[in-house]
């Protein structure tokens, strides 16, 4: 807290703009040693320091705005990058929505997206330090920031006759360090509690911001569930509900390349589509289709098999052009021990490698230190099964759909 009121002053912040971006880590000691020489306190260069290199990891997710945004760590590593926030806030605007209650808001980033997309913000948060910069990057817009948890609002809200928003955006704390995409997340990992936050979505329109692991049981029926992939890494779990919900869909995969995006819909998991023999291509499902279990909706319009029932990999005998998935050409086939994989690798020069696996309990890193690797050429090898024979896969990628 003392970095933080140091830093929320006239010197501080111009001292912040003075510096500039912090790009490498040894760039941090030289900093530190000449804001010392000039004079600043220990707190104030902490904190000027620390927000410069802040600045700098969170270009990718905020762009330019970062530039002139302040950041904590966990806010930063938490908050949603911009253009995924921009897509969400055009689907409040295609609502109807003009304004939006953004419960939880952390540093601001999604409340960022709706005041510039033209919503009215009122922003919230239960961290007195996290909403104070919330405060600060939302100040261009005018946004209204609050310091209090999400029941503490609603309950303000419902003892003066009404609630001031049109929906709300809930992005529910996790109480756990951080969040994966392959471990299960439930209701006890948040704060608010979920009972609460999904009683508030059926009562009136939300968006709420989950790990995209969490427990699919545990998800409201009447809910459209999205989950958000960006740059080929699945991001978010967003339960739509009320108007924010579009009629029909309760599956969807939005896949995010760039500024270009596609999007998959459903009203229900779709039904996988049949096994068939290992073809001239594999096909890699993105991370968002599988998790939205539309894996059979995309083979069936690719017109491919699966691998294996059990195992999120297709195959067709044709190359295929789609956002939805990541497509291999198939040199060689040969059986899943290193040995065998290194006589192919030898006879291929293949020198790098990328190995992917499903299906089978190995660890990359540890799986490469038994091949031998000493080739010119790159290859992608692939771990799996089809029944109960493990399989590795020598591939090339096939250049993914513009």
């Amino acid at each position: 807290m003392s970095e933080l009121r140091a830093l929320l002053t006239t010197e501080g912040l111009e001292l912040l703009d003075a510096l500039g971006p912090i790009t490498q880590a040894g760039e941090v000691a030289a900093a530190v040693s000449r804001l010392r020489a000039a004079g600043h306190s220990p707190d104030l260069v902490s904190a000027v320091v620390g927000q410069a290199r802040l600045r700098t990891r969170a270009a990718p997710k905020f762009g330019e705005f970062s530039a002139r945004m302040l950041f904590t760590r966990a806010g930063l590593e938490q908050a949603t990058r911009l253009g995924v926030a921009a897509r969400h806030a055009q689907r409040l605007r295609s609502a109807g929505i003009t304004r939006i209650a953004d419960l939880g808001c952390g540093i601001g980033g999604d409340s960022l997206a709706f005041a510039g997309a033209g919503l009215d913000v009122v922003a919230v948060d239960a961290d007195e330090v996290t909403a104070a910069i919330a405060a600060y990057n939302l100040a261009p817009f005018g946004s209204e920031v609050r310091h209090a948890t999400a029941q503490e609002w609603l309950a303000e809200q419902e003892r003066s006759g009404r609630v001031g928003a049109d929906a709300v955006w809930l992005d529910p704390a996790r109480r756990t360090a951080g969040h994966s995409e392959t471990r299960r997340v439930s209701a006890d990992d948040y704060s608010p509690p979920l009972d609460w936050t999904f009683d508030l979505a059926a009562r009136m329109p939300a968006g709420i911001k989950l790990g995209p692991a969490h427990d699919r049981d545990g998800l409201p029926q009447d809910a459209e569930a999205q989950w958000v992939s960006a740059d080929g890494s699945v991001v978010e779990l967003v339960v739509w509900t009320g108007v924010l919900a579009r009629d029909g869909v309760r599956r969807a995969a939005l896949v995010i390349r760039g500024d270009r995006s596609f999007e998959l819909t459903a009203g229900a998991d779709a039904h996988d589509a049949e096994t068939r023999e290992l073809g001239a291509y594999l096909h890699e499902p993105d991370g968002a289709v599988i998790r939205a279990r539309l894996i059979g909706d995309v083979a069936r319009s690719l017109e491919a098999g699966m691998l294996d029932e059990r195992i999120a990999y297709l195959t067709s005998d044709a190359a295929l052009t789609s956002p939805f998935v990541q497509s291999f050409y198939v040199r060689e086939t040969m059986p899943a021990n290193p040995k065998a994989i290194s006589a192919v690798l030898k006879a291929n020069d293949v020198g790098t490698l990328e190995i992917k696996k499903r299906g089978m309990d190995v660890d990359p890193a540890a799986f490469r230190k038994k091949l031998s690797l000493r080739g010119d050429q790159s290859a992608t090898l692939i771990l799996t099964r089809i029944g109960d024979r493990r399989l590795a896969i020598l591939a090339d990628r096939v250049a993914a759909a513009a």
